[in-house]
Order: structure tokens, then C-alpha cells, then sequence
């Protein structure tokens, strides 16, 4: 039984380290190729039209926000079409099409759009506004974002090159300093949006859509099979048929997409818990494909690392379950040396975090000392989504179906030195119980440790504590 125990934890620790290997990897890819910025091939001597989808569902705090934000751009109104695809039950529907009737008073080519049969959710609002789309180039943005005036000046001319098939902008947040919460989201955010995406791109990799902020070719969309909705995550489906149908991805950092972050712990971990279980649906439809596509090996061993990212949090649990039997086995060995590979096995894992995340902050903001303060908390808020997450994996890969919930967007604004928001009532949570009851687990994991002199295990298990106690917490007093 020690033997077995011991080997699951083993086993367990270096999977993790080989996610980690590979997240130094994509550091390495990102410091080679960084200075290597994507640049249009030429510019469109008459420019094209342009279809800007805003798909919105019950968004009544920022949907006014977010179609006024569309008459500030600078391409030609005359080549802009507007839709908003509204699927909304509530006051958004009246607020969305009055905003849309004003667009149109004031000439633009405005639609509003209202299903009451939500079949497909996102996706499936989508593949309607596509069928009617006056646009060769397609540009969605979700309701809580609001983009930059030259966010479609800045993706169209990469179109120019026939083989490009999609252009995403990086996001930026709106209410970044809004919280701890929206701090260290916005820290995760980052490092996606700059190592990962940098990475995966300039060096040849696939990478993905992101759901918003990212402008199609219409033809692109219809060549790979068109919105499915099989999936939560539709972005990374399309994403992925797309670039094995042989159509080449750019990203663009420089072009801006500033968003709302959820504010509300419960928000969060629906928005987590839709894109992992999503992630976990595109892995399991697309692996077989991926496997026999006929692409190159380093392009393929990237897929597979980019599709199974989520499983990780799996084997976090699994890690986390371990630690207090890992101790008292530690204790009664008569070699305990031999469990001090966990050792550089937790320091490639955690070793990797850190300097994926630093690199990213000096990129964007250059005051280190702000990403150091910030990262112990960022690392422990990735520890306690492992329950939330892992069971969304597990819901992905063994079938069970759920709708699309969307992220709640509360309109949030910086008023002088102080911040404002709407309230949307939180939904309760009681798998927070059980999250909370892993952050008292490790109280009595750190208390035996320090009984038994375990100190260098210590640093790690209180990631864990704080981690699940944050997450856990935090979720039931926002739901009282």
C-alpha cells in the first residue's frame, strides 16, 4: 500500500513538472521570437466591408456601453455593419433595440437581432448573423468589452494576405485595480495573451480564437465547417478545424480590447468552469484528428499540450489529496531521502509559474516588484479553481451536457478614486463547501508538518491552504 501510494504521488508530481517543462518551453519560444511582430503583407488600396457581431445574452448593465462603443471607431462608417445577436429573456431586449434603432437614425448599417430559441447558445447565434452578414471579414465582440477606435484598422490589412484566415487583439481590463480578484485575473490573463499566444504564433504553433476580440474571414469560417456548438468552447473548436484546414492565425498584440473582468468570485469560476470543460469537449473531439493530421511534429506535440492544458488540474487534486498521507509515509520510512524527488519536481513545476508570469509583467508593465507582490496570490487562486476546474474536465471528457452560462457583467466604472458597479444577485454555490473543507484539510497538513519538522514542505502547502480557503471562501460570502 506505501508502495502504491508513493508511486501515484510520484507519478502524479511529474506530470505536473512535464506541464510545467512545457510552460518554460513556450517562455523560451517567446523570448525567441518576440521581436519578430506580424506586419500585413500589404495594405487594401479600397477597404472592405466589415461585419461586427456583438453576441449578448441578459446583458442589461453594459449593453448600451458596448453598441455606443462601435460609433467610435474609425473605419469608414459606410463599410461597418453592425449586428447585435441578442438572445436575451430580460430588460436587455428593449435596451439593445432602442440602442440599435439610434445607431440607425444616426446611419449606420445597424441590425438588432432577437432569438427566442437560444438552440446553439453563442455558437448558435453566431452561425445565424453569418448567414446574413453583408461582411467578407467578420469581427465579434462579446458585451463586456469595449474596444479601442482603431481595433478594425489595426486587424484588417493582415487579410491582405489570402492565406490568413483569422486576426485576434490581445485584451486588455478595465477594472484591472478593481480588487485582488480582478488583480491576479488580470495577472493570468496576461501571460496568455503575451507568452502564450506570442509563442505559439511567431513560432508556427497552433493558437486560438478567443471567443471575442478577433476578426474572421468569412470564408474561413464556412471552409472549416462553420460554428459548431457541441462543444462550450466554440472559439478553440473552429480555431483548431480552421489551422488544420491549412488556414494561418495572427495575433496582434498591439491592437487593444480593453474588457470587464469578473468582479464576483462565483462569476469567475463559471467562467473558468465553461472554459475548461469546454477545452476538455475540444480534446476529446479533436485529438484523433490531430494525431493523424498530417502536420508537423512540433506543431502537433504543441496541439496536444494546448487541448489537454486543463487536464492538469486533475492530477492537482490528485496531488493535493496526497499530501497528508505523503507525510506521515515521509514520517515512518526508514529512507525518507527517497521522497525528496518531489523536490526539484515541485520546483520545475512552481519554478516554471514564476518565470512565465514575471516575464509576462515586465512585457506589459515593466514594475517588477508589482508582479512579485502579486504572484504568490495568483498561484494560490490557481491551486483553489483545481476542484472547480478538474471537475469541469471530468464533465467534458465523460459526456455530461450543460448550457452555456454566460460570465455576469456588472458595468463597472472608476469614479474619481473610487469604483461603482451594478449588482447581479450570486448564485449559490455548494460545491464552495467541499473547496473550503480542502483549506482546512491543509491546516492539519501544515500542523503536522511542523510537528514532524517537515519545514521545506511547508511553502507549498500553504499555497494550497490559502489557495482553497480563498476560493472557497470567498464563493459562500458572495452567495449569503
Amino acid at each position: 500500500m506505501e508502495a502504491l501510494v508513493i508511486g501515484i504521488y510520484m507519478a502524479t508530481l511529474s506530470i505536473l513538472a512535464v506541464y510545467g517543462f512545457h510552460r518554460g518551453q513556450l517562455v523560451y519560444l517567446y523570448w525567441k521570437h518576440r521581436k519578430r511582430a506580424p506586419k500585413p503583407m500589404r495594405k487594401f488600396e479600397t477597404l472592405p466591408r466589415v461585419t461586427i457581431q456583438l453576441p449578448m445574452f441578459n446583458e442589461l448593465y453594459v449593453a448600451d456601453r458596448l453598441i455606443e462603443s462601435m460609433t467610435s471607431l474609425d473605419y469608414p462608417k459606410d463599410k461597418l455593419e453592425i449586428q447585435v445577436l441578442d438572445d436575451s429573456t430580460d430588460e436587455t431586449v428593449g435596451i439593445a433595440k432602442a440602442k440599435v434603432e439610434e445607431l440607425v437614425e444616426r446611419g449606420y448599417d445597424a441590425v438588432y437581432v432577437h432569438r427566442t430559441d437560444r438552440t446553439g447558445y453563442k455558437a448558435g447565434a453566431l452561425e445565424a448573423g453569418l448567414h446574413h452578414s453583408k461582411g467578407e471579414y467578420v469581427l465579434v465582440f462579446d458585451a463586456d468589452f469595449v474596444p479601442t477606435p482603431s481595433i478594425v484598422t489595426d486587424l484588417i490589412h493582415h487579410f491582405t494576405d489570402p492565406k490568413v484566415g483569422m486576426v485576434q487583439a490581445r485584451w486588455g481590463h478595465l477594472n484591472r485595480d478593481y480588487s485582488m480578484l480582478t488583480r491576479v485575473q488580470s495577472m493570468m490573463l496576461d501571460g496568455h495573451f503575451v507568452i502564450e499566444h506570442i509563442a505559439r504564433n511567431r513560432s508556427g504553433r497552433f493558437f486560438n480564437f478567443n471567443g471575442t476580440a478577433g476578426m474572421w474571414r468569412k470564408a474561413t469560417i464556412v471552409d472549416a465547417g462553420g460554428w459548431q456548438h457541441d462543444t462550450l468552447t466554440e472559439d478553440m473548436d473552429l480555431s483548431f478545424r480552421a489551422q488544420l484546414k491549412g488556414w494561418r492565425f495572427v495575433y496582434v498584440p498591439d491592437a487593444l480590447a480593453p474588457a470587464e473582468i469578473p468582479c464576483e468570485m462565483n462569476s469567475f469560476k463559471t467562467q473558468q468552469f465553461r472554459w475548461a470543460k469546454g477545452s476538455a469537449q475540444t480534446a476529446k473531439k479533436l485529438l484523433p484528428i490531430v494525431m493523424r493530421a498530417k502536420i508537423p511534429w512540433h506543431v502537433k506535440l504543441e496541439a496536444i499540450f494546448h487541448l489537454t492544458n486543463n487536464f492538469a488540474y486533475v492530477f492537482l487534486i490528485v496531488l493535493a489529496l496526497l499530501q497528508l498521507p505523503n507525510m506521515l509515509l515521509r514520517e515512518s520510512m526508514s529512507s525518507p531521502e527517497l521522497l525528496l524527488l518531489d523536490v526539484p519536481l515541485f520546483a520545475a513545476t512552481s519554478g516554471s509559474i514564476v518565470l512565465f508570469y514575471l516575464t509576462t509583467h515586465r512585457a506589459l508593465y515593466s514594475n517588477m516588484f508589482e508582479a512579485i507582490r502579486r504572484l504568490p496570490m495568483m498561484m494560490a487562486l490557481g491551486i483553489g479553481l483545481s476542484l472547480n476546474n478538474a471537475r469541469a474536465v471530468a464533465e467534458g471528457i465523460f459526456g455530461s451536457e450543460s448550457e452555456f452560462v454566460r460570465t455576469p457583467k456588472h458595468g463597472v466604472v472608476r469614479n474619481e478614486q473610487s469604483w461603482s458597479k451594478k449588482k447581479y444577485k450570486a448564485g449559490k454555490n455548494l460545491f464552495a463547501i467541499l473547496e473550503f473543507a480542502f483549506g482546512i484539510y491543509f491546516i492539519g497538513t501544515i500542523v503536522l508538518a511542523v510537528a514532524i519538522g517537515a519545514w521545506m514542505s511547508i511553502p507549498f502547502l500553504l499555497f494550497f491552504m490559502v489557495g482553497f480557503l480563498y476560493v472557497g471562501g470567498l464563493s459562500l460570502y458572495q452567495a449569503r
